[in-house]
């Protein structure tokens, strides 16, 4: 634990990948008895999904036996995902198949569910399908702390170096999360102010304590996830590791305001199921964006940001 210097509480240590092994994590998963599952979720990412999930197969799974399964939720996709996917070696399923009866919906927090329903391993692991430098650092130090400390629930941090015109530079992605996420967090739940990319898309849990969350459907799953942990498990099951780098395309300004306004309203949808905050009148769950057609005229385009979600597995698979 390291002193907090603005409030002199202890906060969590950050752990760094590069104080476990593969072949160290992969005697202890043994000695204990456990599997595991990397899950990633991909909705038209045939560009780069194939690269993300045979590297982590190849290294993890073929050559040291970290890892049981790599599961690709295909979301979908109308690009050829799961095609790449399958080329690369991993098991791939469509996430309309999977839990049939409860249909199926657009939303990264939507494939996580089923990705958690149609996986094995005991402990999980989430990765995103669009990283550009993925290596088999990603799920070792993910499940460094699951497997040698007393963590249930790892979150990843990193340097998110962010395009601007012909320049790389090693910073400056991560815009929601240092605009709205981080001072949200710091605001409202200040015990997870300690982790420095809160909505980032590499986690990794054991099955009971996942199974034992609801996931809302959108972008607005990783702060939410945060939360519910929180509030059911306490702030000791969590743990961060510092991953280095990872480089991935950005999206536009206007996606990210729709990114933004559900993370808001999953803050408040939080924080009124808390009994902390109590609205007078309902919340507007659509966002208005300004954009200006091939002649110059603007108009406004309306997006719905209401944060449906899935109910915990564990009481959906209790329910018959």
């Amino acid at each position: 634990m390291t002193p907090d210097r603005t409030t002199g509480r202890s906060l969590p240590q950050t752990r760094h990948h590069g104080e476990f092994t593969a072949g160290g994590l992969a005697a202890e998963k043994r000695a204990r008895g456990l599997t595991v599952s990397v899950v990633i979720p991909a909705r038209n990412e045939a560009p780069t999904v194939g690269d993300v999930a045979g590297i982590l197969r190849r290294a993890l799974l073929d050559q040291i036996g970290l890892i049981d399964e790599v599961l690709v939720v295909d979301a979908d996709s109308e690009d050829g995902t799961g095609d790449a996917a399958r080329a690369s070696g991993a098991r791939v399923v469509r996430q309309s198949d999977v839990l049939p009866e409860a249909g199926s919906a657009l939303g990264k927090g939507e494939a996580l569910w089923k990705g958690l329903a149609a996986s094995d391993g005991d402990l999980v692991v989430f990765i995103d399908a669009d990283i550009l430098d993925i290596g088999p650092r990603f799920v070792v130090g993910l499940l460094g702390p699951l497997l040698l400390d007393e963590a249930r629930f790892v979150k990843a941090t990193y340097d998110r170096p962010m395009q601007i015109g012909d320049h790389l530079h090693p910073t400056g992605g991560g815009r929601v999360t240092e605009l709205l996420a981080r001072p949200l967090i710091a605001a409202f739940w200040p015990e997870l102010a300690w982790l420095a990319q809160p909505l980032s898309g590499e986690y990794a849990g054991d099955r009971a304590l996942l199974e034992s969350l609801p996931f809302v459907r959108g972008y607005g799953v990783e702060l939410a996830m945060l939360v519910d942990i929180l509030e059911l498990h306490g702030s000791s099951v969590l743990a961060q590791v510092d991953l280095g780098r990872r480089t991935h395309d950005h999206q536009d300004l206007d996606a990210l305001g729709r990114m933004a306004s559900e993370i808001l309203q999953v803050a408040i949808d939080r924080l009124s199921r808390q009994g902390r905050l109590v609205l007078t009148d309902p919340l507007t769950t659509s966002l208005l964006q300004p954009v200006r057609d091939s002649e110059g005229q603007l108009s406004m385009v309306r997006s719905e940001t209401r944060p449906e979600q899935r109910p915990p597995l564990a009481g959906w698979r209790d329910r018959g």
